[in-house]
């Protein structure tokens, strides 16, 4: 009676059409005896083929994953019963400094997001409570950006010109912030933290020195006290209407201008003290860092003694701030509101994940710890999601913040719960003082903050000399944020690099590599008996490499470099195979072969004119010399670079072994693969009919000449042995296998007595060179012979095959 497994492949053949043995009648039935004839007694491996269960058995979570995967959400909880009083100390320090630091910046940021200088308290206190619970480093500080809160002014002005009057700017934060929060929420709890690799760096550098250019453009009216200039009009529009309205520079600008040369001016001396005085150099540090702490207490006290009691400032000042976390509640954004504020989201998730996972992988590769990237998102979209019921708008880690913060000693995440209780001093204490903060004040410290985010020429002549192409897309992107907008440009610079990505994906052409001899020649000192020393060369075995016949790559173009055997081809993928490349790749080794090769057997015409038009007929050799280029024997294909193989990648190769078949007919070329690893590619090739020799073609079978790998396998209990001679086959144990296997003898080139791939007296004696004893095993499968271990394996297996078929030919 048939089993079900029978029952259902009868029943598929007969209903569906589907024979799932089909691609086995390709393969010779007797493998497994041709290798046991050559390895007795080592034993045969059979190559298990992965399952489509596998697949999904992998995508099943395990109890143990559900367990790490929530444990994983809280890394606080993992330090925090370790939490001592040292740490205490570490944390209560830094805490207190980054206080300092924020809440200066945080007003100042604010003013850029069109909103009032408490909402940047508001936000960067949810910050940094949401990054201590769920944050992966000790130095991250999130909260209000100068880059994030330009583009939340940019989605303010957007909105207000679509619907002018109908919302606040407060809303549309409150809006932008929830969105915001929930996509980075559910990009961090589906683990995707991987998907921000596909970003490159350079629009976003680009991004970044264009934002910052954008902000300082923006607040140059502001410093000068020039009323009257539309700061969100194209930023070489605010610049050339600023540079109109010099003659209406106000008051404003002894603040502003005096507060941008102080702030620059502590920053470069105390740059200087901590390289003239290393010893202090924390101290110098701290000092700096307080800097914009120490600008807006003096500017406080200087607006206080000049506008106290008048109702007419002589300067523009902040005003009233009312206590506490007065703009706390639920946001109840509206439908049109929130599909309003969608087109805008994706520029700025992207900017913010950018910003946070750059800092905080920074600060990890400075201190020396890892971030967990996802993770990192979860934190940022808590922090987003959760901002606007206090208040605040969208946040992100701060560069600023947290190189302080870093200085400052922080030694775990809670440091930033001691800065939040500065910001909410701040909040209930000092919004009477916060009152008399000049403007310009406020202004000049933005520019200052901003101007060491632009990238300066040094960066931009590393890019030039790095790749020239990405200069040019950073200027690109440049170019497009000062005249268009900063969404224009981050799109446009990701478009550029993506395309510039596939088409050197696309157009990166493989190599076709010949062998070269070498010789390692090293030298070492030894001690003679009188002890002196003296060197002695050491020249190691002979070794076989493959480089480019091209000789377009980096070695010495004056090296001899041999092709392997004439017809025998070996072609190396310098980029992974798929779809985008494999017609360039197809055609590539198509062409190239039928320019260096001819056919097996000429076609006959009865006139000429019956032969195709773009068929030239009979080739020579290149130099005019008239000799007969070889027939193809063999395709050796290196996949050191592939992982992977799609359908129709598959196909390509398929095609072109069916389109060297008819070029060979009646012969057949030999298909060899080297460093397939990937289970699934090997599988894929094999049913291709690929990895073994045709049974549909007995030519291919006779001229084949079994040749396997073995290593030692170690049974319980057994232990392995080496010896310094090297391992030979039995001379008359080797003739007979190959006898039987309808191989040639030694004095014919067989693969025992090829004098001249064997291996040199100096190789068999080299020191390194051990013969393994023990029980053996072949290490890949014998039921695909044509996948090599590595290339030269997947050579000599193609060179041998080949001379056999020529020494056939001749006899």
């Amino acid at each position: 009676m048939a089993s079900s497994g029978s029952t259902g492949q009868l029943l598929a053949k007969k209903i569906l059409g589907i024979d799932v043995n089909e691609r086995f009648t390709y393969q010779p039935s007797d493998l497994d005896t041709r290798a046991t004839a050559v390895v007795d007694p080592a034993d045969i491996f059979f190559e298990p083929e992965p399952s489509v269960s596998e697949v999904f058995k992998e995508l099943v979570p395990t109890r143990a994953g559900a367990l790490n995967y929530v444990s994983s959400l809280f890394p606080s909880a993992e330090w925090l019963p370790r939490y001592n009083l040292r740490w205490l100390l570490g944390d209560v320090v830094a805490g207190i400094t980054i206080g300092l630091v924020v809440v200066p910046q945080a007003m100042a940021y604010a003013a850029i997001a069109q909103l009032p200088p408490a909402y940047g308290l508001y936000t960067s206190f949810t910050g940094v409570v949401a990054y201590f619970v769920f944050g992966t480093s000790k130095d991250v500080v999130i909260g209000a950006t100068a880059v994030g809160s330009l583009l939340v002014g940019e989605v303010i002005h957007h909105v207000n010109s679509t619907y002018p009057g109908q919302y606040t700017n407060p809303e549309i934060a409150h809006c932008l912030s929830m969105l915001a929060g929930a996509v980075l929420l559910l990009f961090g709890l589906l683990r995707l933290g991987w998907i921000i690799e596909f970003i490159p760096y350079i629009p976003i550098s680009a991004f970044v020195t264009a934002a910052s250019i954008t902000i300082m453009s923006t607040q140059i009216p502001t410093v000068l006290g020039i009323p009257g200039i539309n700061t969100r009009e194209a930023p070489y529009r605010v610049i050339v209407n600023t540079l109109k309205g010099l003659p209406n520079v106000q008051l404003d600008a002894a603040i502003g201008l005096t507060c941008i040369f102080m702030l620059f001016a502590i920053q470069t001396f105390c740059t200087r003290m901590e390289g003239r005085q290393p010893q202090r150099k924390a101290v110098w540090s701290f000092v700096s860092s307080l800097r914009m702490t120490f600008a807006m207490l003096l500017y406080i006290l200087v607006s206080f003694l000049v506008n106290r009691g008048k109702e007419n400032h002589k300067f523009r000042i902040v005003g009233v701030i009312e206590p506490g976390f007065q703009a706390a509640g639920v946001p109840t954004p509206d439908v049109q509101l929130i599909t309003t504020v969608l087109p805008q989201l994706p520029a700025v998730v992207i900017i913010l994940i950018i910003e946070h996972i750059a800092i905080a992988k920074a600060m990890g590769r400075m201190l020396n710890y890892t971030i967990v990237p996802s993770q990192e998102i979860v934190a940022g979209g808590i922090a987003n999601l959760f901002s606007p019921f206090l208040g605040g708008y969208v946040c992100t880690g701060s560069f600023g913040a947290s190189a302080v913060l870093s200085k400052a000693g922080a030694r775990t995440p809670l440091a930033g719960v001691f800065s939040a209780l500065i910001l909410v001093l701040a909040l209930y204490a000092l919004t009477g003082v916060f009152f008399y903060i000049p403007n310009a004040a406020l202004a000049g410290l933005i520019i200052h903050a901003v101007f060491n985010l632009i990238a300066p020429p040094r960066n931009l002549f590393k890019y030039w000399q790095l790749s020239p192409i990405e200069l040019l897309i950073w200027i690109t992107c440049v170019i497009l944020a000062m005249f268009q907008s900063l969404e224009i440009s981050i799109y446009v610079g990701i478009g550029l690099s993506m395309a510039v990505m596939l088409v050197r994906l696309a157009r990166t052409p493989g190599r076709f590599v010949g062998e070269v001899r070498t010789r390692r020649v090293t030298c070492q000192a030894e001690k003679t008996e009188d002890g002196h020393s003296e060197t002695v060369d050491l020249a190691e075995a002979e070794r076989t490499v493959f480089v480019s016949m091209e000789r377009d790559d980096a070695h010495n173009p004056n090296v001899r470099v041999e092709a392997a055997y004439p017809g025998v081809f070996i072609y190396r993928f310098s980029e992974n195979f798929n779809f985008a490349n494999q017609a360039y790749h197809v055609e590539s080794l198509k062409s190239h072969i039928l320019d260096n090769t001819r056919r097996t057997s000429e076609e006959e015409y009865d006139r000429p004119s019956d032969r195709l038009w773009n068929d030239p007929g009979p080739k020579t050799a290149k130099g005019g010399s008239g000799t007969e280029l070889p027939t193809l024997r063999a395709l050796v294909l290196d996949f050191s670079a592939v992982n992977s193989l799609d359908i129709t990648a598959i196909q390509g190769l398929v095609d072109l072994k069916n389109s060297l078949d008819r070029y060979t007919a009646p012969d057949v070329c030999e298909w060899h693969f080297a460093n397939v690893q990937n289970r699934w590619t090997r599988r894929a090739l094999a049913v291709a009919g690929f990895g073994y020799p045709t049974a549909k073609n007995p030519r291919e079978l006779q001229n084949w000449i079994p040749s396997y790998s073995v290593a030692p396998v170690l049974p319980a209990g057994h232990a392995v042995t080496t010896h310094s001679r090297p391992m030979m086959m039995d001379e008359e144990a080797c003739t007979h296998s190959q006898t039987t296997l309808g191989g040639i003898d030694a004095t014919t080139g067989d693969r025992c007595g090829d004098e001249e791939r064997r291996p040199s007296k100096a190789q068999t004696t080299s020191p390194s060179s051990t013969v393994m004893s023990g029980p053996m095993a072949t290490v890949f499968g014998v039921d695909r012979p044509f996948f090599h271990m590595d290339l030269l394996d997947a050579v000599d297996a193609a060179v041998r095959d080949a001379r056999n078929k020529d020494h056939r030919a001749l006899v």
